[in-house]
This record gives C-alpha cells, structure tokens and sequence, in this order.
C-alpha cells in the first residue's frame, strides 16, 4: 500500500453541507480499472496525487492497490474540514482529472464520506475484513487509559493557574475534550494503520 493524500468521486456526487466545526474528513473512492489500462490508470494516479497536493485542507491521500483477482483500486482521501473536501470535488482541476480517468474506468466510481471517528474501525477496501468488536475494544481502550492518567497531569497547571477551570465540572470538561481531540486527530487514525495487520486478521 502507498500512502499520499486526495480525493476521487468520478460522477456528481451529492455531498451533506458541512457542519459548524467539523473536521478531519475522510473520503473513500473505489475505481474499477478496465483490463489492460492499469498502466495508464497508474498515469494518471501520479498526476493526480502532484496535483491534489495543492489542495486547500488536504491532510493525505492512502491508495489502496487491487488485490490478485481484482481490478478495483481503493483512493482514501483525507482533509481537514468538510467545506475543504467539498471545495475540492467542485474544483475544475478535479472536474478536468475525472473526465481524464472516465475511459480507464468498468464501473462508475463508489464514492463514501466519513468523519474521523466513524473511520477509526472501518477498513478502506470493501474487500477487506472489519475488525472484531472485542479487538475495537482493546485497542481503544489501551488508548484511553493511557490518556485518562496522562491528560489531567498535563493539565494541572493550567487548572493551578486558572482556578476557575479546576472547578469539577469544567475540569472534566477540558480533559474530556483533550482525550476526544487526541484520539480523534493524532492518535487513532495512525494507531489503527500500525494495528490493522492483528485488527483485521
């Protein structure tokens, strides 16, 4: 699997409005490649990875091959905000490289959009296993304890300078809203790459 980032709905794809603060979006895009235009198609992925590299919000694209028997390529695009990914699927840099890739393609493309934390135990590729809820349980949870010991010594001395935010409620509050952060952002979406090989064995 290489790993870069974009984005890839080849039809007019209907797309929510973006919610107020809504952040790290992920866009899953699965090509069927005709037989014998791999090569070509692998052309135009190039191009289109240099290109999406500009893209306002862009966090990364995964490109996911076709496994032996297959011919669908899976493109995990990632972005910062919804209005950023929604921006770039309207742009006509992205309008002209799907009009490119329209003959290489069996199938119309498949097009689904996640937030983070819904992504966190879904695997990319519809060919792929989900992975069991005992293994999403351990996983998160050896995350979660960490943090929940961690997070509020961190912030101690801010609830130290702020005696107002110490305030029980409030405290919990910030450390909920750090952990959530973290997890959402930082740790989990690497985490569960560096886990996928036992998460979905």
């Amino acid at each position: 699997m290489s790993s870069a980032h974009l984005d890839l709905p080849g039809k007019q794809q209907a797309i929510p409005s973006p919610a107020r603060g809504q952040s790290v979006v992920v866009s899953v895009i699965r090509h069927t490649v005709m037989p014998g235009k791999d090569q070509q198609y692998e052309a135009w992925l190039r191009e289109m990875l240099g290109v999406a590299g500009n893209a306002q919000g862009r966090r990364g694209v995964n490109v996911i091959r076709p496994r032996a028997g297959s011919r669908i390529y899976t493109l995990v695009l990632h972005f910062d905000a919804l209005q950023h990914l929604q921006q770039w699927l309207a742009s006509d840099v992205w309008q002209r490289l799907i009009s490119e890739v329209q003959h290489l393609l069996q199938e119309d493309d498949e097009v689904e959009i996640k937030t983070g934390l819904e992504f966190w135990f879904t695997p990319p590729g519809s060919e792929q296993k989900r992975a069991k809820p005992y293994k999403q349980f351990l996983v998160t949870l050896s995350v979660i304890f960490p943090l929940t010991m961690l997070v509020p010594w961190l912030l101690t001395p801010l609830f130290r300078a702020a005696p107002i935010l110490g305030t029980r409620g409030i405290a919990h509050f910030f450390v909920a809203a750090v952990v959530v952060a973290l997890m959402t952002y930082v740790i989990m979406p690497r985490y569960t790459r560096l886990m996928a090989a036992w998460l979905y064995r």
